[in-house]
This record gives structure tokens, C-alpha cells and sequence, in this order.
């Protein structure tokens, strides 16, 4: 099933600190698993930064919450209990997910995140869905998917001749060729068999990986690999990479895969993430930085 919201276990954290007197995030989370029947995948699926797992950072903001709303005090390093108010709001637990949420609410207005005619508007649950680490990380997925649309619109309205350059220096500043500008050029039409780059992974050149690049709005099939791997026996190749700003059938994938030379298939959207991994093409625009408090600073020697 899916990982409960920080919502749905504000009352997972009241129960677990009932029951036991006391208890840590790890107790927190056992509880969570059982009572949500979740899975070790979905407990050990990370938020898309892959720095911490999703359901540590829920549990970790519903227990910040109730803290926040005075049900939970931090007795020692990473122990927690409930205060007074707190076993009250055993007996509702609906009652402190709606003042979790009516508190947060005021928070966003009084920072003016959102206007109060919008928030009135929106339903209450869809304001708190998300944890603010995940809020940041969706914002941020969305530009960089906007911005992968607007490299591969860029690709296809240049000319090839541009696209053939930007692959090979795509792969020179993935460390293919030792980094060496000299290591790769576009050959374009002057190509044999229709390679359109090259790069030298060794300065005596005799080691190479061959490039074709393929400026498409269908799907590549198997026979554009079928020539592509004709063109590498040509040349007496053993690595090949075939990119495009389209897609592959499933044909073109088995066929390079089961070739006898190594062929790798690099589709647009793969492309336009090395293109923005690589920083090529694009500039950093801000940087923003997320501070969490340091608990050790905080600890009693």
C-alpha cells in the first residue's frame, strides 16, 4: 500500500509513545510498518534526492508536529514521550491531525507562502500532503523536467551538424577520452557508414567508441540499429552509442543487446538528463541550501 502521509501517522506516533513510556524513531516506524502492512521496499524507499527515506522523514515531521503542538517532548537524544496533552489527545487523535494541520495553515500564511484566499480555497488535506522536504523536491523535479523538455525542443531545431558536436562533447565531459578535447570529433557526413563521432579512449587511438546521433521524432527500430551495427564492423569498432532525441522500439533494444559488439542506447529523455547532469548547455540559475538541526550540538556530554 502506499507510504501513509505524515498526516496519517501523527496518530501512529501518539500510540507508540502511549504504549511504550517512551521511544525513538525506529520504534515509531516498526509501528507504522505493522499498522500500514508495509513492505521493506516501501520502508526503504528514499525521497528522490536519495539522501533519506521517505518514511523516516514523515514519521520525523509527524513527531516534529506534535512536539510543535505541545503532545511531545524530547526527554533525551532521540527518545521521546508524551506531555500531558499529548495522552489527551490519545483519545483524539483526529483532533491533533486537525490542529497539526489549522497550525501549519496559520504558519504558511503568516510567511506568506500563500495568499489566505487561496488557502481558504484549497482543501485542507491537499495543503499538508506533503512534507516540506518532499514539497522542495517535487518543485524541483518539475523544473528539471521542463527544462529536459526545453533542451530536447533546442536539439531538434538546431542543426545536425550541432547535434553531432554536442554529443561527442556530451561524452568528453563524461570522462570518456580522459576528458581530453582532442580525444573526440564529430565526422558528420564525412563518416563511414553513418558514424557521426568518435572518441579516442586512448591518446594513440586504439581504443574508440563510435557515436551515431539521430535527431528523431519516431521511434529508432531495429533497423537503424541493425546499420548502426554494420557501420561498427566497418570500422573494425567494438563500442558503439547510439543516441537520440526520440525513443527505441523493443526490437531495437533486443537487437543491440543481443549484438556481438557493445552497444549502448542513450534515448532522449536519458539524454537530456546526462546533457543537465553534465552541466552542458545549461547554467545554474540559484542555489538553495536545506539546513536540518544537528542533534549532537544539542546532546548532553
Amino acid at each position: 500500500m502506499p507510504i501513509p502521509s505524515y498526516q496519517e501517522l501523527i496518530p501512529t506516533v501518539l500510540r507508540t509513545l502511549g504504549g511504550q513510556g517512551e521511544a525513538g524513531m525506529d520504534e515509531i516506524e516498526g509501528l507504522a510498518m505493522r499498522e500500514f502492512s508495509l513492505s521493506d521496499a516501501e520502508r526503504e524507499a528514499l525521497l528522490p534526492s536519495g539522501q533519506q527515506r521517505i518514511l523516516r522523514n514523515r514519521v520525523g515531521w509527524a513527531k516534529w508536529h506534535l512536539e510543535d503542538a505541545g503532545c511531545v517532548e524530547t526527554i533525551r537524544r532521540g527518545r521521546y514521550r508524551l506531555t500531558a496533552k499529548g495522552r489527551s489527545a490519545l483519545a483524539d487523535p483526529q483532533g491533533a491531525i486537525a490542529e497539526v494541520m489549522e497550525r501549519r495553515k496559520e504558519r504558511l500564511l503568516a510567511n506568506r507562502v500563500a495568499d489566505a484566499g487561496a488557502m481558504d480555497a484549497m482543501p485542507q488535506i491537499a495543503v499538508q500532503e506533503a512534507t516540506p522536504e518532499e514539497s522542495i523536491e517535487r518543485a524541483h523535479q518539475s523544473i528539471q523536467q521542463e527544462l529536459a523538455h526545453q533542451l530536447l525542443a533546442g536539439i531538434k531545431l538546431a542543426s545536425p551538424r550541432f547535434f553531432e558536436d554536442m554529443v561527442v562533447k556530451l561524452l568528453l565531459k563524461m570522462g570518456y577520452g580522459g576528458g581530453r578535447q582532442e580525444a573526440g570529433r564529430a565526422v558528420g557526413r564525412s563518416g563511414d557508414g553513418g558514424i557521426d563521432g568518435i572518441i579516442n579512449e586512448d591518446r594513440l587511438g586504439l581504443d574508440a567508441i563510435y557515436l551515431q546521433a539521430k535527431r528523431w521524432e519516431g521511434i529508432v527500430g531495429r533497423p537503424e540499429i541493425m546499420k548502426f551495427v554494420g557501420a561498427l564492423a566497418g570500422q573494425r569498432a567494438t563500442k558503439g552509442v547510439f543516441l537520440t532525441t526520440s525513443g527505441f522500439t523493443q526490437e531495437a533494444k533486443d537487437c543491440a543487446a543481443n549484438s556481438q559488439y557493445r552497444v549502448v542506447l542513450i534515448d532522449g529523455a536519458r539524454l537530456a538528463d546526462l546533457t543537465i547532469e553534465h552541466d552542458l548547455g545549461v547554467s545554474v540559475a540559484a542555489t538553495y541550501q536545506l539546513r536540518r538541526i544537528d542533534s549532537d550540538f544539542f546532546a548532553d556530554e
